[in-house]
């Protein structure tokens, strides 16, 4: 009784301070110039992160097994992975560019778990016989790491073609400061080497110079986050197949959850491949990253709206009136 009631606390103490921290975020992108309330973001995802861990450890005692049984705990855990992901620029002493995605992404993600929509399974039970396992951890853990890295790096590509296809975009970087405080990319440096040459330009000019580095950013960034997340992606699956020969006798057996996995990361192997081709411009790849965006919406969600498969029992009851 006492770990339902701490897991209950965490989970609403973690909503609560992420909806503060988002809002302190959108309130630092209109007024960039309190950096008071960047740091206080900065360690209320922190504390995000302190509490979610605490409720999937706490969860993993009472139930003795790592929560990641049902869709439930599996979205405690996208959260947690948003968390972690938004953390690590943290503490590596760089401005977090990436605060714009993984904030919102956990706080949508703690906003469903914690709505009410999921009734029964949020409760922990015993194990279902496919899933007592210890490629429990090894499968499903990567997964959906890489499903959070994949959405982050998602979004960084639809941002891009957002700005790149939109003649009348609003530049937030107004100055050589501001660029350079906003982000730490090494091209950027070639501006304080020429600044002589630019304030010669006129400001169409160096509008279109600010904005053509920050698509540049965007599409390195969101390379890196979707190569990360395709290694995760592709080590859960190749887990999953050995686990699924030993729980069903067979590598694949043409389950609905195993066809869109499949589907995701052939998407995402076609983003890394028009990506490393120099003489296809980053907008292409974006579009292919945007469609992944949706597909793996459908294989982490979309499939468990079925419930069929040999994966059903990751399925949800909506509440009833």
């Amino acid at each position: 009784m006492i770990f339902l009631t701490i897991e209950h606390i965490l989970t609403h103490i973690s909503f609560s301070i992420v909806s503060i921290v988002i809002t302190i975020h959108l309130i630092t992108l209109l007024v960039d110039e309190i950096v008071k309330l960047y740091d206080s973001s900065e360690k209320g995802m922190i504390a995000t992160f302190s509490c979610i861990t605490g409720l999937l450890v706490t969860r993993w005692i009472y139930s003795g097994h790592l929560p990641l049984s049902n869709l439930y705990e599996s979205l405690i855990f996208l959260s947690w992975s948003f968390s972690i992901i938004h953390i690590i620029p943290y503490f590596k002493k760089k401005k977090n560019y990436l605060s714009a995605i993984t904030a919102p992404s956990a706080i949508f993600t703690q906003g469903f778990t914690t709505s009410g929509l999921l009734t029964e399974i949020n409760q922990s039970a015993i194990l279902v016989p496919a899933l007592q396992s210890e490629w429990l951890i090894m499968h499903v853990s990567m997964m959906v790491l890489g499903y959070a890295a994949l959405l982050c790096g998602s979004l960084l590509s639809i941002a891009l073609l957002v700005i790149t296809f939109r003649k009348d975009i609003k530049i937030f970087f107004k100055s050589n400061h501001l660029l350079n405080e906003s982000f730490y990319f090494n091209e950027i440096q070639y501006m304080n080497e020429s600044s002589n040459v630019f304030g010669n330009t006129s400001f169409f000019s160096a509008k279109n110079y600010y904005r053509s580095q920050f698509i540049q950013q965007l599409d390195h960034w969101s390379y890196r986050v979707i190569s990360i997340g395709f290694i995760f992606l592709t080590i859960g699956i190749l887990s999953g197949a050995v686990w699924a020969n030993e729980a069903w006798g067979s590598y694949w057996n043409w389950d609905p959850k195993e066809i869109w996995a499949f589907i995701t990361w052939t998407i995402f192997a076609i983003y890394l491949h028009t990506r490393t081709n120099t003489k296809i411009p980053p907008a292409n790849s974006s579009i292919v990253a945007s469609i992944g965006f949706l597909i793996i919406w459908i294989c982490y969600f979309g499939v468990n709206l079925l419930g069929i498969g040999l994966h059903s029992y990751g399925s949800f009851i909506l509440a009833s009136n």
